[in-house]
């Protein structure tokens, strides 16, 4: 054991030294070329990366791994410059805004009062923060999916490291009602209900959306099951309402043909008959239904021999609702209509995230990325896994097939579409270096990768088609301004240019999380306008970069504040008004960010509702469950008209999303100590699974033991708002230390029973996990943007290290 720590400690002072070099993740010479690398043309590639590109992106795309790095080392040379350029020009504004706040904090402003705000604005014209408006701008982005550019349905991020994920995620265009109610807090908990079990039957939980069960996990609860039915019913109503009745009275429903088309026919149990109300939902069938025997009475079988078993296609607001029936089946038995499902179209879109929910700090860990990309992108990803004691294989669903209203065969996609999302320009790797041993941007390789493993897919030579349409999508974040968008899209034609590919196959998904996009949207729009199909507001980054940029000029708030100050209701609502003002509808998504309580699907099902009522047609969940029941919404709202209301609107004002969060008034000594309290613990919960275990997303405990799901984004959020407090003084870097080492204890604690974690309260000044957190409070104000990612890369690669040499 005494062995093991020194490998896998290092000193407080070792560290430091360590970690004070994090930044310099760029183009600037890393130091001598390891001679494992490989040598392809003018580049330098690591041996696992190499491997990967040759073995499993380059197959089947009609062009050779040489080619492939000849190109990158082509688009290296001509675009790696602007890359630097971007990235220096951030810093030089940055560094003229705060020289601007501390020159008035010196002259004695109080830059709280909202006098200072005309003259900010006209100073971040003058230094070109703020760019001319140019007026209008009209999106013409053609060949979008219709799953993004005309349906509004949920979307889902899934860290793309890991396939069991991934394939959850892509499949989670489907999903179970009933299991998705029974398994969660939307249907309550009863005395009853709590004796009788529950769980068998529902089983939805997969690794990425594992949940308690409000009741018990052994044997059906029938209560339960009643109460989720009940609910399925009222949910049929709403959507699906009857010419006479309600669901809840339905024993038999069966096509039936008139005149050439078919539609849908309900037998009530008092044996009257009745139909939809609006006939055109009914969209087909499949499997032995109907008509019932003798006309009057619950009749249990379609004909003497045959029982009912089959599927009824239901259509609304563009999203699919598949009602199961099969009255053998115990659920069906107990379901008065034979009913024993209700199977909901839910994230028709998924991010495959190479970004802020991944821990990949190395070219094995991208090359495992890399991989699983080339897997969904080309129909074969697979899954291995043991369940029960059997070995089992997760696989990405077919294409459903019924038959439509007029009797002709129709397919419905079985799976979401994929969309990629690229690193951001900031991030460069040594997993390609050029020939004098610089490291080349990630984003340039991640972008090659993503369009070489869809070449398939665009030619028709895949197993599984992502996009009908012939399009690549790649949602590109952390973009500063329309002069960092347009480079993107230069990227993109060049590799267009180069993979023989028609212009502008590759579309761009805007990410608005950093203050000068939000403050300039639509000339970040217009430099993509025919790229362009995803526009999103994501408020942690979003906060983060407000509060690193405003960094000088006061204490900020609060984080439970943030929601509350003027400029996050404008970048909200501006978001939406910038998207709709460019014709968005019906050319691509405009977004909301994601619900971060796993676990309390009931409080989701009630508020997120609100991001499409503010015009939102695609919102973020954490799991599948969290699509299915978030689905519900697009059924209640129809976001098209909601959408044409808000465009009647006044646009959200600049002025106040240049408003800056800064305190009012001073908070109490209590009031101080939770938000250190709470924000230290949730700093260290995230960043030991993300150092020592490698995991970019983990549902972490808050202080009252609440499940919240942390990334890179909230990690960015309380690490910059605790070096604002540091910075003014409202802490002191003793009381600082002192709190995360409390709150180190506690984490501990809350992950005890989790065997491959490693304690960090028992030597914080040498716990690297421990370290690398309170650095990126520490030195949170000197951090490029306030980013996180060079702290946790390094940090990560120094565990690698030692535990790779702790294993010879």
């Amino acid at each position: 054991l005494k062995s093991f720590c020194s490998n896998y400690f290092l000193t407080a002072q070792s560290l430091d030294r360590s970690l004070e070099s994090m930044a310099s993740l760029s183009a600037t010479p890393q130091g001598p070329i390891p001679s494992s690398y490989i040598t392809v043309g003018g580049l330098k590639v690591h041996p696992t990366l190499h491997k990967t590109v040759e073995e499993t992106v380059c197959p089947g795309t009609g062009f050779s791994s040489s080619y492939f790095w000849s190109c990158l080392q082509n688009v290296i040379h001509d675009l790696r410059p602007e890359v630097e350029r971007s990235l220096s020009y951030r810093d030089e504004l940055q560094a003229k805004i705060d020289g601007w706040y501390a020159q008035g904090i010196k002259a004695g402003a109080d830059l709280t009062q909202p006098e200072h705000r005309p003259a900010c604005r006209a100073f971040l014209k003058e230094i070109g923060y703020l760019v001319p408006d140019k007026g209008p701008v009209s999106v013409a982005t053609q060949f979008v999916d219709p799953e993004l550019a005309q349906i509004a349905a949920p979307q889902l991020v899934v860290p793309s490291d890991n396939a069991r994920y991934v394939l959850n995620a892509v499949n989670a265009r489907w999903g179970s009602l009933y299991d998705a109610l029974y398994g969660f807090d939307v249907i309550p908990a009863t005395a009853v209900q709590a004796n009788s079990g529950g769980g068998a039957g529902f089983d939805l939980q997969t690794e990425q959306d594992k949940a308690p069960a409000p009741a018990p996990k052994s044997g059906y609860n029938p209560v339960r099951g009643e109460a989720v039915i009940e609910f399925a019913n009222g949910l049929l109503d709403e959507i699906a309402p009857l010419v006479e009745g309600k669901w809840c009275e339905v024993c038999r429903l069966w096509p039936k043909y008139v005149g050439s088309v078919q539609r849908l026919e309900l037998l009530k149990e008092d044996g009257s008959t009745t139909s939809l109300r609006s006939p055109s939902l009914f969209v087909g069938s499949i499997g032995q239904l109907g008509p019932p025997e003798g006309g009057t009475g619950v009749a249990k079988q379609a004909s003497p021999e045959v029982p009912d078993i089959g599927r009824i296609f239901l259509k609304h607001n563009g999203l699919h609702l598949i009602l199961e029936i099969d009255r053998d089946d115990p659920i069906g038995k107990s379901a008065l209509s034979g009913i024993k499902d209700i199977t909901m179209e839910s994230a028709l879109s998924t991010i495959l995230d190479m970004e802020d929910s991944v821990s990949a700090v190395d070219a094995a860990d991208k090359s495992r990325v890399y991989s699983n990309i080339c897997g969904v992108l080309r129909g074969q990803l697979q899954a291995p896994f043991v369940k029960d004691g059997k070995a089992m294989n997760r696989v990405m669903n077919p294409d459903i097939w019924y038959r439509d209203e007029k009797g002709n065969a129709t397919t419905i996609a079985g799976r979401a579409v994929a969309l990629i999302r690229n690193v951001g320009h900031h991030m460069f790797t040594d997993m390609v270096l050029t020939s004098d041993g610089k490291q080349v941007p990630e984003g340039f390789v991640d972008c090659f990768v993503t369009t070489a493993a869809s070449l398939c897919d665009l030619r028709g030579t895949s197993d599984l088609v992502n996009s009908r349409t012939g399009s690549i999508y790649i949602v590109k974040p952390k973009q500063h301004g329309p002069e960092e968008v347009a480079l993107t899209g230069r990227l993109f034609g060049r590799v267009e240019e180069l993979f023989g590919l028609r212009r502008n196959t590759i579309k761009m998904g805007i990410m608005d999380e950093e203050r000068r996009t939000s403050a300039n949207l639509r000339e970040c729009i217009r430099a993509a306008m025919e790229r362009v199909f995803f526009i999103n507001t994501g408020f942690l980054d979003r906060t983060g970069d407000e509060i690193h940029t405003c960094m000088l000029a006061g204490p900020v708030v609060k984080k439970a504040d943030m929601k509350k100050q003027p400029w996050i209701k404008s970048y909200e609502a501006g978001n939406v008004d910038l998207g709709l003002h460019s014709g968005f509808q019906g050319k691509g998504q405009i977004g909301k960010g994601m619900w971060a309580k796993p676990d309390s699907m009931k409080a989701m099902l009630e508020g997120k509702i609100s991001e499409l009522m503010a015009g939102a047609s695609t919102a973020w969940v954490p799991s599948p469950v969290g699509a299915v029941l978030h689905s519900i919404h697009y059924h209640r709202v129809n976001v098209p008209e909601r959408q044409m209301q808000l465009a009647m609107r006044p646009p959200a004002s600049i002025e106040n999303l240049l408003e800056p969060p800064l305190l009012l008034e001073k908070l109490s000594e209590a009031d101080m100590e939770h938000e250190l309290r709470e924000n230290a613990q949730s700093i260290l919960g995230y960043v030991v699974r993300w150092v020592d275990l490698g995991v970019g997303c983990s549902k972490v405990p808050d202080l009252q033991n609440v499940g919240l799901m942390e990334d890179r984004a909230t990690l960015r959020i309380s690490s910059q708002l605790m070096a604002n407090w540091l910075h003014h003084g409202l802490v002191t870097e003793e009381k600082m230390r002192e709190t995360f080492v409390e709150m180190a204890k506690v984490v501990d604690q809350q992950n005890a029973r989790d065997q491959q974690y490693r304690p960090m309260s028992q030597n914080p000044e040498s716990n690297i996990a421990f370290q690398a957190a309170l650095k990126l409070v520490l030195a949170g104000k000197e951090a490029p943007n306030g980013y996180t990612e060079y702290t946790l890369h390094e940090a990560r690669r120094l565990v690698k290290s030692q535990m790779s040499r702790s294993r010879l």
